[in-house]
């Protein structure tokens, strides 16, 4: 089967199609015609070798959507034919292997592309917001609010009955105001997010990221659950402590945490608002399997709103 592989770890020219073996399922996995694959940053930083547990020549991509073409033993085999959602390692192919622990079927009306846009990003802000138990009246500021996660995160945000604040580039500064958020700032205009907010949700972080503690509330909550700029510079213990009257606190989020049960879970309600309009599924661009330098060139270069697709 034809798979884009990480040659050596380095630049978006490091992904090129190759012939690789198909899959096979095991015990308890699926294997999954795929029909769409989701690009994120997580899949950036594995291709430059930020990130543990991946040698060159893996195939990277975390998500797919596509058709059961067999199961493994152990597995309902009424499964063969449905259309699904799954989390593994090796996406950016035209087969995928997941665990079946780790899969959802999909609506009817959710589509293979709208799926993996919608995906992990949805994910990772669905729990976010838990972890910084935002509550309805309450004030959020969203960093990156046209990114994958900052899009489905201003929405979620809103439908909680949050008061959003907005922070991103002016190109989508309208499209995340049309996702119902309260304000919209413009990266780069000289306006600053002065808050005070009671939780900001950041998958920016980099050099920045210290400074919003400022516009916090006293008891306010920060949480980060990405680094599209970089990781944030050493001193954040710091920058806590100074405020520390505030009793604020900073805390981290990652998937990887969160157990295969309540992922399945929580996507299979994410899927089901998504089929009934409660969600927007965003697609930037929707690119054939080959282009995947492309797309990770378009990530980097940053203004992407919503998810970038690869189709085999």
């Amino acid at each position: 089967m034809q798979a884009i592989i990480v040659k050596e770890f380095g630049a978006a020219d490091q992904l090129c199609l190759a012939s690789v073996p198909a899959p096979s399922a095991n015990e308890g996995e699926i294997v999954i015609d795929v029909e769409a694959a989701g690009v994120g940053l997580l899949d950036v930083l594995q291709r430059r070798g930020l990130f543990g547990g991946t040698l060159p020549g893996f195939v990277p991509g975390v998500e797919v959507a596509g058709t059961v073409a067999r199961v493994g033993a152990g597995v309902d085999a009424a499964l063969v034919g449905k259309r699904v959602f799954a989390l593994g390692q090796g996406g950016y192919a035209q087969q995928f292997v997941a665990r079946s622990s780790r899969m959802v079927v999909l609506p009817e009306n959710v589509s293979p592309a709208a799926a993996v846009s919608l995906g992990t990003s949805a994910l990772v802000a669905r729990f976010s917001i838990r972890r910084a138990r935002l509550q309805a009246g309450e004030s959020v500021l969203v960093r990156g609010a046209s990114g994958g996660i900052g899009s489905m995160t201003v929405q979620m945000a809103v439908n909680s009955g949050a008061v959003v604040t907005a922070l991103t580039n002016a190109a989508a500064a309208d499209r995340v105001g049309a996702l119902g958020a309260e304000h919209v700032i413009r990266r780069g205009d000289g306006a600053r997010p002065d808050g005070p907010f009671d939780v900001i949700i950041d998958p920016v972080a980099g050099d920045d990221g210290p400074d919003m503690v400022a516009a916090l509330k006293p008891n306010g909550r920060y949480l980060v659950n990405g680094a599209a700029a970089g990781f944030p510079p050493s001193g954040i213990d710091r920058v806590m402590l100074q405020n520390f009257s505030n009793s604020l606190t900073y805390s981290l989020f990652s998937l990887d945490s969160v157990r295969d049960d309540e992922l399945v879970s929580a996507a299979d309600d994410i899927f089901s608002e998504a089929a009934g309009g409660a969600l927007r599924s965003l697609i930037a661009q929707i690119l054939p399997l080959h282009q995947a330098p492309q797309a990770h060139e378009m990530l980097e270069s940053g203004g992407i709103f919503g998810k970038i697709v690869l189709q085999p």
